[in-house]
């Protein structure tokens, strides 16, 4: 998920010799090394609170926290307090599949038609998909709706309603089967099956076969009845109140909460050891190395190497000890989640944070187990993080240069030029990668100075030429990550007639603000969540990142496994009353052009219109610098944005209800068809 950035620790390490697995634990080495990563966690890396449990054998041997429950009361946060997990929750959902196959209600290599009659796409080949390529994430599908799904204090289900209908009118960006990229859109469709095949909503499902019988009374759903007190509270940079409850509405991709402890006691079911609920045949089905099916990345050890449902069958570097190691990862818009299990050892480990990163906590996991298995004497010793050499540049081959030329990934096309030895690039892996300039170092490679980031050109056998990195990032104080991916792809010009190529480039630099989002949604917490900007190459014929095939068409341009082809889109324009508007994964957007001024007298009443879309202002000199309070029902609620697009207020988060309007900005005023907004104007 959004988040939704799953990075997983790797180290390139040598592997090491077993001893006896008997030997004797030393408990507090392991506890102790914990409380300073968790602590480290809360103190320098946004974590307001983090749980973990180790267990062992089916027994919790290490849970302990780090941080508070709540800042106002400064309650420390306890082994009982829930977290929503993320994208760890489609570990439940694959369980959950796989136990229908288990009972011979559905076979995961059948088409999904066979059992979701509804599910149609306007792209043919979408009658190949199966279960199982939702599952490793080859589908072919675009990858998300995240439209209405993460509300606060609000558990819609319209996203988990209106998907079939919006997949209808959508296309694929693969073969299904050619290639893995992580895809949330293929764990919502998995929640519909496991409904028509079951008979039952999801939510039950979950208790009826997993939460009773395990007794996990902490698993829920936003759609069960439970305790919200029990939530970790969430924070946003610059405001000190807690933010209401994080409702993640997309179930089967990222929805549930838990706790550590559950989380873990889950992972037996994963690995084999509760056969009454999940069969052995099948969890050791959801451990083997799917992404070998199709287009990959040719390193053996890297962050991500899909299974079914799992994010990596092979972790590192945990596989450089000869040790097998499952991992998930997930991220919402305020909680992080880990579970990191070894099956041979029946040894697993989950990590919540409110706060943080998925990745934060995974370094921490993988850091954790890594003591706990030296002090079981399963491994010697904890190898060294790996150094690097300032890179020295030296004469590059001539034959490279052809390399230079356009790449693309998802939402954004480069002009790559290889000039005298020397790549620049932009930000990679979501700004955790700055922008930087890589030197040419023999072998094929390029460089940045520091010698812990290295580019190489791939041609895969799908006939594309890949921009493949290999980085290695390390976090102060709490350890190292590997990854590996291919970043970019190469594409070719895409020449436009005039009259089009003139239509797109009036539309460059211009944003669109969306219609369809719900005012309780987190995205309007950013305005570059609740907006598009649109950038223009007219040159090549390409607009953010998609390929322009007419005046009002652009589809995607990216063809990319692993994670960096993920959430791919389409844009499609269109005029109502001589206004343009724009369609992004089934939401429409209204272009800042469209946008009607606020000027006004001292009050007046505006209305959501009976589309029930949100209604966007911009804030002219007649109404800046004056104090705006609104009247509305509870239903409905207004943001504010300043000129730059940085929020002022938020109401369903502020409870404020009067705010200065910054000159230059934004007000959106959203709720039900027909609510009212009383509004007064001050000087």
């Amino acid at each position: 998920m959004k988040k939704m950035i799953c990075v997983i620790m790797t180290a390139m390490l040598l592997a090491i010799p077993f001893t006896s697995a008997s030997a004797q634990t030393n408990p507090d080495t392991v506890k102790d090394k914990a409380k300073v990563l968790a602590s480290k966690i809360v103190s320098d890396y946004g974590a307001s609170g983090i749980q973990y449990a180790i267990r062992d054998q089916g027994s919790v041997v290490l849970s302990d926290s780090a941080g508070v429950y709540d800042h106002a009361a400064k309650q420390p946060v306890t082994k009982d307090t829930m977290f929503g997990i993320g994208s760890v929750s489609k570990m439940y959902v694959s369980a959950a599949t796989m136990r229908l196959a288990d009972s011979n209600q559905i076979d995961i290599d059948k088409p999904l038609t066979t059992y979701i009659k509804n599910f149609k796409m306007a792209d043919p080949r979408y009658k190949k998909i199966t279960p199982r390529m939702l599952l490793n994430h080859s589908s072919g599908l675009y990858g998300s709706h995240y439209g209405n799904s993460m509300l606060l204090n609000d558990n819609d289900t319209r996203n988990h309603d209106e998907l079939l209908a919006k997949l209808r009118s959508e296309h694929l960006k693969s073969d299904p089967g050619e290639f893995s990229v992580y895809c949330n859109d293929g764990f919502q469709l998995l929640e519909l099956l496991v409904e028509e095949v079951s008979g039952v909503s999801y939510s039950q499902f979950i208790e009826t076969y997993f939460s009773k019988p395990l007794h996990l009374t902490s698993t829920k759903t936003p759609l069960d009845s439970f305790d919200r007190n029990k939530l970790a509270k969430t924070y946003v940079p610059g405001l000190d109140t807690a933010l209401p409850v994080e409702n993640a509405n997309i179930i089967g991709t990222g929805g549930l909460y838990s706790t550590a402890e559950e989380v873990s006691k889950f992972a037996e079911v994963l690995i084999g050891n509760s056969t009454d609920i999940l069969s052995e045949k099948s969890a050791k089905a959801m451990q083997r190395d799917e992404y070998r099916k199709g287009v990959w990345v040719p390193e053996e050890t890297n962050t991500t190497n899909y299974g079914l449902g799992w994010d990596a069958v092979r972790l590192a570097p945990f596989d450089d000890y000869g040790i097998t190691a499952l991992s998930k990862g997930g991220d919402t818009f305020m909680y992080h989640a880990v579970l990191t299990t070894l099956p041979e050892y029946d040894i697993s480990i989950a990590v919540l944070s409110s706060g943080g990163t998925s990745i934060h906590n995974t370094i921490f996991s993988s850091n954790v187990l890594l003591e706990y298995l030296k002090t079981k004497g399963i491994i010697n010793e904890i190898l060294p993080e790996k150094t690097f050499q300032p890179s020295v540049k030296t004469d590059m081959p001539s034959d490279l240069s052809a390399y230079s030329g356009l790449y693309g990934t998802v939402g954004t096309t480069i002009n790559l030029k290889i000039t005298n030895g020397e790549i620049d690039l932009p930000a990679l892996y979501g700004g955790f990668i700055p922008p930087q300039t890589y030197l040419y170092t023999g072998n094929g490679q390029f460089k940045n100075s520091e010698g812990n980031l290295t580019l190489s050109f791939d041609k895969a056998k799908n006939g594309k030429t890949y921009l493949k990195l290999n980085a290695y990032l390390n976090f102060p104080g709490l350890g190292q990550i590997v990854m590996v991916t291919y970043e970019f792809h190469k594409l070719n010009a895409n020449l436009l007639n005039p009259a089009t190529k003139k239509v797109w480039e009036q539309r460059n630099g211009k944003r669109y603000f969306a219609l369809d989002e719900k005012i309780t949604s987190f995205q309007y917490l950013n305005q570059a969540l609740v907006s598009k900007e649109i950038t223009v190459d007219s040159e090549q014929g390409y607009a953010s990142g998609t390929k322009i095939v007419s005046g009002n068409k652009a589809v995607n341009a990216a063809e990319i496994p692993v994670m960096s082809g993920r959430d791919a889109f389409d844009l499609n324009f269109y005029k109502k009353n001589h206004e343009e508007y724009l369609t992004i994964t089934g939401q429409s957007f209204i272009s800042e052009d469209a946008i009607e001024s606020f000027s006004q007298g001292n009050s007046s009443i505006r209305r959501i219109p009976s589309n029930g879309q949100a209604v966007w202002y911009k804030i002219d000199k007649k109404s800046a610098n004056r104090e705006l309070t609104v009247k509305a029902p509870d239903s409905a609620g207004f943001a504010v944005y300043d000129a730059k697009g940085t929020l002022v207020n938020f109401s369903k988060i502020s409870n404020l209800h009067s705010v200065i309007l910054p000159e230059g900005g934004k007000i959106v005023f959203g709720g039900n068809k027909g609510d009212v907004f009383k509004i007064n104007l001050k000087k």
